[in-house]
């Protein structure tokens, strides 16, 4: 029996699939219900700083702008021995924004808590005090596509790593409703969203060069997320996963079962499940599909609830 309309909101990794987090935070919101407090890892630590800060209209916003092209432009490659990417230009232009403002944890109007590791020396660094952009940088370096973040002398990689639903950092209200999202359920996705965006960069089409770059970004980066399981057992063999698509499924095999047993130790109130295959780690540009299946799985599991 749910004695508050309060919540304590534990927001998971999952790359752009973290994009779910804020159709689930507007359906929370829509049904009367107060976030009072917020733990994140890598993008549950951005999505969740970002409410915290009252930001998050603002990158909403922003990110539903935004197309292929777009995503593509923002991501500045480096393919260093620590990682493809180095993360510093997009968290730029966001700092640009004044998306992510300049200010303490501590000083936030909610509690909040974002996880990273320490890769040097194996141990999970929790931020709930000290320097919001630090936080947040440290917790979306996912391990061999951003960069390590130089911290204190040592490296700090994705939240994800050894806590991807960091259910034990959220701080607590008596009576609260611990509702937990997570970006790596082993579900079946068969959800498409239609939109109306056009490209703004109709130029592409006329540029082979550039038509090259995006085929080459699919090839490397996407898969068919959108299709049905039976579909992706039926037409992918072993031959068609690429070197990426091979380490990320590694990684959200790696982070489900690490979900699945911070579960089983800290039970949350409602679990809301967002299939694995909604999206892969980069594709942003699926911003209005995303949030919207948020939205849909947050309500079907309150539906479900009684909530």
């Amino acid at each position: 029996m749910v004695k508050s309309k309060n919540v304590a909101l534990v927001l998971g990794s999952g790359g752009a699939r973290g994009l779910a987090h804020i159709g689930v935070i507007e359906e929370l919101t829509r049904r009367g219900y107060s976030i009072t407090s917020i733990s994140g890892s890598s993008m549950g630590a951005l999505v969740g700083g970002l409410l915290a800060a009252n930001r998050l209209d603002d990158y909403k916003n922003w990110i539903l702008k935004l197309d292929k092209i777009d995503i593509l432009t923002l991501i500045d490659f480096t393919f260093s021995s620590k990682g493809i990417v180095k993360g510093q230009k997009v968290f730029e232009k966001m700092q640009e924004l004044n998306m992510v403002p300049d200010i303490n944890i501590e000083d936030l109007p909610l509690p909040y808590t974002a996880v990273a590791v320490d890769i040097l020396s194996n141990q999970l660094i929790v931020f709930n005090s000290g320097k919001l952009q630090t936080a947040i940088r440290a917790s979306i370096s996912i391990p061999s596509v951003f960069t390590p973040l130089p911290y204190n002398g040592t490296l700090l990689v994705d939240g994800g790593v050894l806590s991807p639903l960091p259910l034990e950092y959220v701080r607590r209200t008596k009576n609260d409703l611990l509702v937990a999202v997570d970006l790596n359920a082993i579900i079946p996705y068969d959800l498409a969203v239609p939109t109306n965006k056009q490209s703004k960069n109709s130029w592409v089409k006329d540029n082979p060069k550039i038509e090259q770059l995006v085929a080459k970004w699919d090839k490397f980066f996407g898969h068919n997320a959108a299709a049905k399981e039976s579909e992706v057992k039926a037409k992918q063999s072993p031959k068609s996963i690429s070197y990426f698509d091979l380490a990320m499924r590694s990684v959200q095999l790696m982070q489900s079962q690490l979900t699945q047993y911070a579960i089983k130790v800290t039970p949350p109130d409602v679990l809301v499940p967002i299939s694995k295959n909604s999206a892969t780690v980069f594709e942003f540009y699926k911003a209005a599909e995303l949030i919207e299946y948020g939205r849909l799985q947050c309500a079907k599991v309150l539906d479900e609830k009684g909530l």
